[in-house]
C-alpha cells in the first residue's frame, strides 16, 4: 500500500513530459522546409561608402555622388549611371527615387537588360567611353528595355525595347500622358524592374504601369540609371535573383 503514492506520482508526471514531447516532436515535423527558389540579393548598396559599384557616364555640366544614404544625380545635359555588375534573368530590381523641386522636374528614367550587340558579353568594352557620352542619342544602338518617366518636360511617360537598330519602336499603350503617370516634384517613388520569363514589367509605388511580353526576351545585360537636365535622389538599391 505504500507504494501506490510513488506510482501515482510517476503517472501525473508521465501525463504532463509525454504531451510536451509528442507536441515538439510535430512542431518539428511541421517546421517549413527551406525553399531552394526564395529571392536572394545579388546586388545592393546603401550609398553609404561613394559611387564604387558604377559607372557614370555623364555630359558636361553635372556630377553624381554616392554619400549620407542616396546617390544624387545632379544633371544638366544626360546622365546615365550604370551597374557594373551584369545581371542574369530572372531578376528584380527595385530602389527608391526623388525627384528633387530644386531643379527641373523631369526624366525618372532607366534602362535594364542592356547590352551592346557589338560587344554582347561586356557593355564597358575599351570603345564604350568614346561612343557612350551621356547623351541619350549615343544609346540607341544598345539592346534593353527603357522607361523614360515623366519625359519631354514631364509631359510623357513610355516604355520602349530598343532592338540594336536605332529604332526605338513605340507601342500605342506604352505611350502615357495623363497626369496620374506624370511626376511630381518631392514625392519618393519605390521603383520595382522585372525580367522574368519573358516579361518586362515596370511598377510604381506598387501599380504595374508597363508591362511587356517579349517575343525575344532579353535575359541577360545591365541596370542604368538614366535622366536629364534634373536632379534625382535614389535610396535603398537592390536587386533579388531565383
Amino acid at each position: 500500500m505504500k507504494t501506490f503514492p510513488r506510482i501515482s506520482a510517476l503517472f501525473a508526471l508521465f501525463a504532463l513530459v509525454c504531451p510536451a514531447v509528442f507536441f515538439a516532436a510535430c512542431a518539428r515535423e511541421q517546421t517549413p522546409a527551406p525553399n531552394a527558389n526564395a529571392a536572394k540579393i545579388i546586388a545592393s548598396d546603401d550609398f553609404t561608402r561613394g559611387p564604387g559599384q558604377w559607372v557614370v557616364e555623364q555630359m558636361p555640366g553635372g556630377s553624381v555622388t554616392a554619400k549620407n544614404g542616396a546617390l544624387t544625380i545632379n544633371d544638366k545635359k544626360g546622365c546615365t549611371v550604370w551597374l557594373k555588375q551584369k545581371l542574369t534573368a530572372p531578376v528584380t530590381i527595385s530602389y527608391e527615387v526623388t525627384m528633387s523641386p530644386d531643379a527641373r522636374v523631369s526624366d525618372m528614367n532607366c534602362f535594364w537588360m542592356a547590352s551592346d550587340p557589338a560587344h554582347p558579353g561586356d557593355l564597358f568594352h575599351a570603345e564604350a567611353a568614346k561612343k557612350r557620352t551621356g547623351k541619350f542619342s549615343t544609346y540607341d544602338a544598345l539592346n534593353l528595355y527603357y522607361v523614360g518617366y515623366g519625359g519631354n518636360a514631364n509631359t510623357t511617360t513610355r516604355f520602349r525595347r530598343y532592338d540594336g537598330t536605332g529604332a526605338r519602336p513605340l507601342l500605342p499603350e506604352h505611350d502615357l500622358a495623363d497626369a496620374a503617370h506624370l511626376l511630381k516634384a518631392g514625392h519618393t517613388y519605390k521603383i520595382t524592374l522585372v525580367a522574368r520569363d519573358g516579361e518586362a514589367r515596370f511598377t510604381r509605388d506598387g501599380e504595374t504601369i508597363f508591362s511587356y511580353k517579349d517575343p525575344k526576351p532579353l535575359t541577360e545585360g545591365w541596370f542604368g540609371f538614366r535622366t536629364v537636365d534634373s536632379k534625382m535622389e535614389i535610396r535603398n538599391f537592390r536587386v533579388t535573383a531565383e
